[in-house]
C-alpha cells in the first residue's frame, strides 16, 4: 500500500484555494484510472469562505465576503493562514466504509492534538472535533471534516485550529451552528503552534491510521461486459 504526503505550501507561502482544488479533482482522477498514488496534499489556505452542499443562504457572510461553493459534505466553513488542511486522495478498501473513514479522520485529529496538550473529542450530531463546555466557555469546535467520497476515492478532508484569527468565523455560521464557539490550539495553550508544527505528528498518525483502510488497486474489470 502507497501513501505520499505532498506538503504545497505553508506561511508565508499560502496556497489559493481554487488551485488546490484543480489539484484535488486532477490526482482524484489519476487515482481513480489507478495511475496515479494515494496522496495526502497539506497546507495552508489563503483566507476563503467555502460551502459544502448543504449550506443555505441564512449561513453566508454577513458582510458579502465571497463564497466558493465546493461538492464536499457539510455547510460552511473558513480556512486560511494559521490552519493545517490535510486533503487525503485515496482509493478506500471498501467504498462503502465511508461512516469507517470519517471516524478515522477523527482520531487522527484527537491524537494529532494530544500531542500538543489539547483533548479533542467527538460530539454526537456534530461533524468535527470539540473541546467540551467548562470554565473557559461553551463546546468549542478546533477542527472541521467535510469530504467527498466518488468512484471509491475521497476528497476533501480536514482543517485543524493551530493559531489562526477566529474573528472570521463571527462572519458566519460556521457548519450551520449557533449554539457553541470555536477555538485553536493556541488558544487553549498559550503557545503560538503553527501548522507546521503540526506535520510531523499528523503525518505519522495518518500514516499508520489510514493504511488498513486503503488500497493501491483499482477495482478489477475482469469479465465485466463494456
Amino acid at each position: 500500500m502507497t501513501l505520499e504526503f505532498s506538503e504545497l505550501g505553508f506561511a508565508p507561502d499560502l496556497v489559493d484555494y481554487n488551485a488546490a482544488w484543480r489539484l484535488q479533482r486532477q490526482l482524484h482522477d489519476a487515482v481513480v484510472s489507478g495511475t496515479g498514488a494515494n496522496t495526502v496534499l497539506l497546507l495552508e489556505h489563503a483566507a476563503v469562505y467555502t460551502a459544502g452542499k448543504r449550506t443555505e443562504d441564512h449561513e453566508r457572510p454577513f458582510d458579502g465576503t465571497p463564497v466558493v461553493a465546493v461538492d464536499r459534505g457539510g455547510k460552511l466553513t473558513w480556512h486560511g493562514p494559521g490552519q493545517l488542511v490535510a486533503y487525503p486522495i485515496v482509493r478506500l478498501l471498501d467504498s462503502h466504509a465511508i461512516r469507517e473513514y470519517v471516524h478515522v479522520l477523527e482520531q487522527i485529529i484527537i491524537d494529532t492534538l494530544a500531542g500538543f496538550g489539547v483533548t479533542g473529542t467527538r460530539v454526537g450530531g456534530r461533524a468535527g472535533i470539540w473541546l467540551p463546555a467548562d470554565d473557559r466557555g461553551p463546546e468549542r469546535k478546533i477542527a472541521a471534516i467535510g469530504i467527498r467520497v466518488h468512484d471509491g476515492v475521497t476528497m476533501h478532508g480536514v482543517a485543524i485550529n493551530a493559531n489562526n484569527d477566529l474573528a472570521p468565523y463571527a462572519q458566519i455560521i460556521a457548519c450551520g451552528i449557533t449554539d457553541a464557539g470555536t477555538t485553536t490550539i493556541a488558544a487553549e495553550t498559550g503557545v503560538d503552534v503553527s501548522p507546521a508544527d503540526l506535520l510531523p505528528r499528523f503525518i505519522a498518525e495518518a500514516r499508520r491510521q489510514l493504511a488498513p483502510l486503503i488500497t493501491d488497486h483499482a477495482p478489477s474489470t475482469e469479465g465485466v461486459l463494456p
